[in-house]
């Protein structure tokens, strides 16, 4: 009778899924990459059924929640523009993620805060990253052709681009000055 509970245990371990999760930057750090020598100031950002319809109306995708995480930022008492972080989903997990936004609304960078999936994890490198610097709610971010799809993270790629642009629109709609 001592087998059994060996079969069970060995069972329990091969039917696990492994998961993997990585934090990479807090969103203070994610802020210093995006505004070098900037200060944050949080600033409360809820979003009423018309602004939110307005928003998808403009980047084409729905903005899922009331309220966004954004920050004001300012180097010698200048606004210089905004910190925005954000969630989109990848294949199962969420991935959260930070946009440095200027005053114009155009990107000046993204930075992966924390990615959960178990593949797709090279949205994080620098290249494609990059490929988001300049861009504008003007601009079509249409993946394959503004910005290129990694093999093997589509999910990733496709939820981050529309995302990018969907904080572009919130810029538009509610931070612009």
């Amino acid at each position: 009778m001592r087998p059994l509970p060996s079969l069970i245990a060995l069972g329990a371990a091969t039917s696990c899924q492994v998961v993997y999760a990585a934090d990479y930057l807090n969103v203070a750090e994610a802020q210093q990459l995006l505004f070098p020598g900037a200060v944050a100031t949080a600033h409360k950002v809820v979003l009423n059924e018309q602004q939110k319809e307005h928003i998808q109306s403009l980047a084409g995708v729905r903005q899922r929640f009331d309220e966004q995480a954004v920050w004001k930022m300012e180097q010698d008492g200048n606004q210089v523009g905004w910190t925005i972080v954000d969630n989109v989903i990848g294949k199962h997990e969420f991935i959260t993620y930070a946009v440095g936004i200027d005053n114009q609304g155009k990107v000046l960078g993204i930075e992966i805060l924390s990615y959960r999936e178990t593949h797709g994890g090279q949205i994080r490198m620098q290249p494609w990253r990059d490929m988001f610097i300049g861009k504008t709610l003007q601009d079509k971010f249409k993946l394959n052709k503004d910005i290129p799809n990694i093999s093997g993270a589509t999910l990733s790629c496709r939820n981050v681009t529309d995302g990018v642009k969907r904080l572009l629109a919130l810029h538009q709609v509610v931070l612009k000055s």
